[in-house]
């Protein structure tokens, strides 16, 4: 135990010593955890309501109008005048600094859409009237999740199908770089748009999609590190004593093998980025109704008398990836034992 923390505690000190990864990863945290708060910063929905005597949560929970003395049955239109009027009447408001949502249809514009960046909006409105910092701040976390699923699904998938690859090794080993082989030939891009064109894709079919062909680097790098330690003594001594498959490969095999596997993640999480921003600014990705980098992207190509589209779209995914690199050159110099303690 002792010498797995004084290991752990060499790798930080490394990490730490990249300064650039170690503020990047300040960095990304910060705007990571902006992100997960978005409902609390920019929505058309109040945090917190009082109405005679009763509380609400819009931001949570649904409630119709009928609810705070209106007519119809349906979704509260929290900006409404008359509804802002019968529940200020009757209690108060919390509201979040920025009264609109990603999907909030701006009418208080002198000019028409797009309308450039001013007091109330920011970053300025999209050709269709939607705010753009809600956008970038709702499409940012879509980004990350949609990031992090993919990256945890592949590690899994690449993970197990390289252990099996490299701990076997022989026809296992054959049969399974054949078929990574064929795999590998499939258009994955081509693949996601033609069934993009059939089925209406959600996020989790994009997701299931993406993994089935994200999963090959990864499986490459973890069947090379078991290739490589399979035959250690300490390896051929378990085998000797009767300790099973399992527990040879999960227990002890895998954790020498996931210095290599660790340092490449951030790389697959700017690749996942990369997808989904390319797959929605081609018009395959999610749904037209979420919120989405890359459709921005998209608005600033189809907008260039509206600068600011363009530039505050490409400054965020650029910001991010770089980011990413940067943690992930520094996770990668962690656990490089050459590179010695600091």
């Amino acid at each position: 135990m002792t010498s797995n923390y004084s290991i752990n505690q060499q790798r930080w000190q490394r990490f730490k010593h990249n300064r650039r990864g170690y503020y990047s990863l300040w960095l990304f945290s910060i705007f990571f955890v902006i992100s997960l708060f978005a409902d609390f910063i920019v929505n058309d929905r109040p945090i917190f309501i009082k109405y005679q005597n009763s509380y609400y949560s819009p931001i949570f929970h649904f409630y119709p109008e009928t609810e705070f003395g209106g007519k119809f049955n349906t979704q509260t239109n929290y900006l409404d005048p008359v509804v802002q009027n019968k529940i200020k009447t009757n209690g108060w408001m919390l509201w979040p600094p920025f009264r609109y949502s990603y999907n909030t249809l701006i009418y208080d514009t002198p000019n028409t859409f797009p309308t450039p960046p001013s007091v109330s909006h920011w970053l300025g409105t999209t050709d269709a009237g939607f705010d753009v910092l809600a956008n970038i701040l709702y499409g940012f976390r879509i980004s990350m999740f949609f990031a992090i699923f993919l990256t945890l699904f592949t590690l899994v998938i690449g993970v197990i199908i390289g252990a099996i690859q490299g701990y076997y090794g022989g026809t296992v080993d054959l049969i399974g770089q054949r078929f990574i082989e064929i795999w590998c030939g499939l258009p994955g891009l081509f693949v996601i748009i033609l069934l993009a064109s059939i089925l209406p894709l959600d996020f989790w079919w994009l997701l299931g999609i993406t993994v089935l062909f994200g999963w090959m680097g990864l499986a490459g790098i973890v069947r090379t590190e078991f290739l490589r330690t399979r035959n250690f003594d300490y390896i051929r001594a378990a085998r000797a004593m009767g300790v099973n498959d399992y527990k040879i490969m999960f227990h002890h095999i895998l954790p020498n093998a996931m210095a290599a596997t660790l340092t490449f993640l951030p790389f697959i999480l700017c690749g996942s980025i990369t997808t989904l921003t390319s797959l929605d600014f081609l018009g395959f990705g999610l749904p037209i109704d979420s919120p989405s980098l890359g459709r921005l992207l998209l608005q600033g190509k189809n907008n260039l008398q509206a600068p600011w589209l363009g530039i505050s779209s490409f400054l965020i995914i650029a910001t991010l990836l770089s980011l990413l690199i940067f943690i992930g050159e520094a996770v990668r110099d962690a656990f490089d034992p050459n590179k010695g303690a600091y």
